[in-house]
């Protein structure tokens, strides 16, 4: 147990039987009345963002999250077959725990999985990963423009769009948060002022 005065970014509080992840927190004290702490959390199981309001000092339980890292084995019906890389333990994490992660999830790729208590609660993937693109329109080489797209098909079998120049059995990489393909930061030239010198003033004196 701890008070809304310990609350961290992270942290993981479990509320009426639920999981949360505080996301964002602040303590106000107002003029008249007393003081309480806003925050804003995220469910662990369905991502869900929600505002909530606690009393300053109220007591809160804080969950035991356990992040594992583990290899993905293979698939097995509706669970996923994981191998711990430290103890080898070999949980079956079911596919609903798993979630969007399985479009980007190969064989004996490394991810981190959440447990609590025994139970697991999500499976963590790199900010992107390299997958090989099965199927895709010919590419056009040397249109590398910003705008112009073309729907491909991974090696896991998801679709992505993907800018025109890449070609079928191209490895690219994605990033595992959104499902794009990431685009380089198009940064403006930087302008410098012209230098100004004052060589034409050199060996006059004042007059």
């Amino acid at each position: 147990m701890a008070t809304t005065n310990d609350l961290k970014n992270g942290m993981t509080l479990n509320l009426d039987g639920q999981l949360w992840n505080v996301v964002d927190f602040q303590h106000v004290k107002p003029g008249k009345g007393g003081a309480f702490v806003r925050t804003k959390l995220k469910s662990i199981m369905s991502g869900k963002v929600v505002d909530r309001t606690f009393n300053a000092g109220v007591k809160v339980d804080v969950a035991t999250v356990d992040r594992r890292e583990m290899q993905y084995l293979y698939r097995e019906g509706d669970d996923f077959v994981f191998m711990d890389t430290e103890d080898y333990d070999q949980p079956r994490i079911p596919a609903e725990t798993v979630g969007g992660a399985a479009s980007y999830l190969l064989e004996d790729q490394t991810a981190v999985v959440a447990f609590n208590e025994g139970t697991p609660l999500y499976v963590e993937l790199p900010a992107a990963v390299e997958l090989a693109v099965r199927q895709t329109d010919p590419g056009v080489q040397g249109d590398r423009s910003t705008g112009g797209t073309k729907p491909a098909t991974l090696e896991t079998g998801v679709q992505i769009q993907v800018p025109l120049f890449i070609t079928t059995g191209e490895k690219i990489k994605v990033d595992t948060r959104t499902g794009d393909y990431p685009r380089p930061r198009v940064t403006s030239p930087r302008v410098t002022s012209p230098r100004v010198t004052c060589s034409g003033m050199a060996g006059r004196g004042r007059t």
